[in-house]
């Protein structure tokens, strides 16, 4: 299965095609592509993908586009991403949308999150994956500098957490609040549910990657 540790759809792949030229010697040998994105110029490679055995990911980190400007500036627009995303479901590939960072107190309102799922069944995608926003060191400092109001909101909802492999982690009982606030609107509206990387598998519906539509594939690997 291809993976990749960064967006496969970077604005120079417009231009240099490497991801393209990737996914189409893979799909020759059938192999299975897990694709993960913020950019709606995966759509250009959907005549590969509805050659192979792919299962696409795209993160929508909100639905309000005044949100998105200040926490994602360089990324499509929200309403892009979900077009995107219909588009892709479509078509009969299998998709996951990922809110991916939840940060506290920015986009965990249940009103907004409900908004945003809504949409999400609505263009048929299977499943939504969350994640609490994991703060790598110099993080704060950044924040500080660029949005001291947010800095200290922030600042002051981390104080407890703890550092993880290179990663600030909310205090479990604050992952495990925002699981239990936010699942059940999930769970609402049919979709499967997981989270990735809280420790609280045991709440998840499925696989957090999305590959539990391809998995019966991989197994001839």
């Amino acid at each position: 299965m291809l993976t990749q540790c960064t967006d496969p759809y970077q604005p120079l792949e417009k231009e240099y095609e490497i991801t393209r030229k990737c996914i189409q010697i893979l799909s020759k040998h059938n192999f299975p592509l897990l694709m993960v994105t913020k950019s709606d110029l995966v759509l250009r490679d959907l005549n590969i993908f509805k050659g192979a055995r792919t299962v696409i990911s795209m993160t929508i980190t909100t639905s309000s586009e005044d949100i998105a400007k200040i926490i994602e500036p360089y990324a499509p627009s929200p309403n892009r991403r979900i077009s995107a995303l219909q588009e892709i479901a479509e078509s009969g590939i299998p998709s996951v949308a990922r809110i991916d960072p939840i940060i506290p107190t920015i986009n965990d309102n249940e009103r907004d999150f409900e908004k945003l799922v809504s949409s999400l069944a609505d263009i048929g995608v299977k499943q939504v994956t969350i994640a609490t926003v994991k703060p790598v060191r110099g993080f704060f400092s950044y924040l500080k500098q660029t949005c001291p109001e947010v800095y200290e909101r922030i600042n002051r909802i981390y104080s407890d957490g703890k550092w993880i492999l290179g990663y600030k982690y909310l205090h479990k009982e604050k992952r495990l609040k925002i699981l239990e606030k936010l699942r059940p609107i999930v769970l609402k509206y049919k979709l499967h549910f997981a989270s990735c990387r809280e420790g609280l598998q045991q709440y998840n519906t499925t696989l957090c990657d999305g590959s539990a539509y391809c998995r019966e594939s991989l197994s001839e690997y």
